[in-house]
């Protein structure tokens, strides 16, 4: 695999799991992991650091915001990656799986990937009654309005940096991964899902372990799905 591939994964908070998720990396597939430190209060950082990640920070709170930060970063290279992988700091996602969702990618040209729990195996309570809701309402709706099929939301994603650039991301918190998904869509970008496994993250999730956030999670992805009809 010659493709030159960049890791983005957003943290807040992370400190127990961090470590976790870049130590499993694959890290003779990839060019650099990148962890963004959003705003967070512990030892996420160190973490980071000690596993060998680039660690970058983000004081101002927001997944979309994180995601952002590693994205300027990456444009500020004279080398640019043909590959960019998003994946979450709480050791959810099986970052193992990184050669099956860049599959696609290197050897059938395709634009997106979305890891898909939905399409995986998912350990039990590792996704809220609400976030499987969210996710069967949400991919309906882009099919409904946009024309393409996905059966998940999913944070564990891939794409070529080219189409990245070319989506000019903007969402600051909830709403990124719909946003990138919907884009895509419009743009009638060659999108495929492969199935990934699912496990109940370490600690609390600060979307789905609160009333608040889920209601804005939701709120936001529905705003998100009309806003670029």
């Amino acid at each position: 695999m010659n493709s030159k591939i960049v890791v983005i994964i957003p943290a807040f908070n992370e400190e127990n799991a961090v470590g976790k998720v870049v130590k499993a990396i694959p890290k003779h597939l990839v060019d650099e992991i990148i962890v963004v430190n959003n705003n967070s209060t512990d030892r996420t950082r160190e973490a980071a650091e000690q596993e060998g990640a680039i660690v970058l920070d983000q004081p101002t709170k927001g997944y979309g915001n994180a995601c952002l930060k590693g994205i300027e970063y990456v444009q500020s290279k004279e080398q640019k990656p043909d590959i960019i992988v998003f994946l979450d700091a709480d050791y959810s996602d099986y970052p193992e799986q990184l050669p099956e969702l860049v599959k696609p990618v290197v050897d059938d040209g395709v634009d997106l990937v979305i890891g898909s729990r939905a399409l995986g195996q998912r350990e039990g309570g590792s996704m809220t009654i609400p976030q499987v809701f969210g996710n069967w309402l949400a991919t309906r709706l882009i099919r409904l309005f946009y024309g393409y099929k996905f059966t998940d939301l999913g944070p564990f994603r891939a794409i070529r940096w080219n189409r990245l650039v070319e989506l000019d991301m903007s969402d600051k918190t909830f709403g990124w991964t719909v946003e990138m998904q919907v884009k895509a869509a419009k743009k009638k970008f060659n999108c495929t899902e492969v199935p990934m496994q699912y496990r109940n993250r370490i600690g609390k999730s600060k979307v789905s372990g609160t009333v608040y956030g889920t209601v804005m999670a939701g709120y936001k992805i529905l705003y998100t799905i009309f806003k670029y009809l």
